[in-house]
């Protein structure tokens, strides 16, 4: 898009505290996937340390008040972890950890973010 001087800017957040980061894992009914579960414990955690939402639009601002080329732009304290994080693994490895048991899950995420994710019984 450059070529047709159009600005392209991928805003990557992490975890940020907004009404849909806090609902995740309100549903009607127990899902079948523990993805949903599993993402649900790490949004909870995460958020015990919220991001406010302004820290995006603090950032979209300052990408097109300076009118930078740059593509990427992470925001919030947990979001180049996060990225990382995702970026240490190929899709093979993103499947197989994602497939895994709940123990295997939660200790991986737990080792990889030195942070209590798994819920309290």
């Amino acid at each position: 898009m450059k070529t047709f001087n159009v600005h392209v800017a991928l805003v990557e957040p992490g975890i940020i505290d907004t009404a849909m980061a806090q609902s995740i894992g309100v549903t009607g009914a127990a899902s079948t996937y523990a993805q949903q579960r599993r993402f649900s414990d790490l949004f909870k955690a995460s958020l015990k340390n919220p991001a406010p939402p302004t820290l995006v639009a603090e950032k979209i601002l300052e990408i097109v008040e300076s009118g930078t080329w740059q593509l990427r732009h992470p925001v919030g304290p947990d979001s180049l972890p996060l990225l990382g994080w995702r970026n240490s693994m190929n899709d093979e490895q993103w499947t197989e950890l994602n497939a895994a048991d709940d123990d295997t899950w939660y200790q991986r995420m737990e080792r990889d973010f030195g942070m209590a994710i798994r819920p309290k019984n």
